[in-house]
């Protein structure tokens, strides 16, 4: 762990993905419908003590203390990107602009004239979107339901990797008691082990049992809002 720890490390390099393109001729169920994507994106809160001075910043909606942890992941269920660190009240749109102005940071293709998500694929709002409303046999009734459906079997798989290490790993599940930085630390430190799982031991059945797990009560990024700077 202690050599994940350091920020600098090589293996941080090493170990995180890197972004791979859906193929023209992807036969996967899951990806195919969306050729040239390099991943899936989400957000996630993993609790942290602050000084009491700044809780009122890393409350989050459910009242929790925590950090709101970006992150993207490939196809196959491993990190390419994650950004922890931001107070658990800052908006996921707010911590995406954070991480596109970084220097490198998250790299996503955009044009000149810059407009809200370029580069990003978002569900249409008002229609049917998690995968819990489309068991049962039930099936979309018009093209925009069909793509909300395919985009969320699709940013399923970032879900599930946060599901995994907050799985493995009990610090990301409770409270911690280490300074702030150094948890933000491990947290990227615990995604970094995750692909290295993922990689030397691909039959890991840890995400067996959050195989299309789906958590209505997340925000969906659909808008990436300024920052104070």
């Amino acid at each position: 762990m202690g050599v994940f720890m350091d920020t600098k490390a090589p293996a941080i390099k090493e170990l995180l993905k890197r972004p791979e393109p859906v193929p023209e001729n992807s036969t996967d169920e899951r990806w195919k419908w969306f050729k040239n994507c390099l991943g899936a994106l989400d957000g996630t809160h993993v609790k942290v003590r602050v000084h009491i001075s700044e809780k009122p910043k890393y409350r989050n909606r459910k009242g929790d203390i925590s950090t709101n942890v970006l992150g993207v992941c490939s196809q196959d269920m491993q990190f390419i990107y994650v950004l922890p660190g931001w107070e658990g009240s800052a908006a996921d749109g707010r911590v995406l602009r954070d991480a596109i102005r970084r220097t490198n940071g998250l790299r996503v293709p955009y044009d000149d004239e810059y407009t809200n998500c370029t580069g990003f694929l978002v569900p249409f709002r008002g229609q049917r979107y998690h995968l819990s409303e489309w068991r049962n046999g039930r099936q979309p009734n018009h093209p925009q339901e069909f793509y909300n459906m395919k985009h969320s079997s699709a940013r399923n798989v970032i879900e599930r990797c946060f599901g995994v290490i907050k799985n493995r790993w009990a610090i990301l599940r409770s409270l911690s008691f280490y300074p702030t930085k150094i948890q933000n630390r491990i947290i990227i430190a615990c995604c970094l082990l995750h692909n290295f799982i993922r990689r030397e031991m691909p039959d890991d059945g840890n995400d067996v049992i959050l195989e299309e797990s789906d958590d209505e009560a997340n925000e969906l990024i659909t808008t990436i809002e300024p920052s104070d700077e």
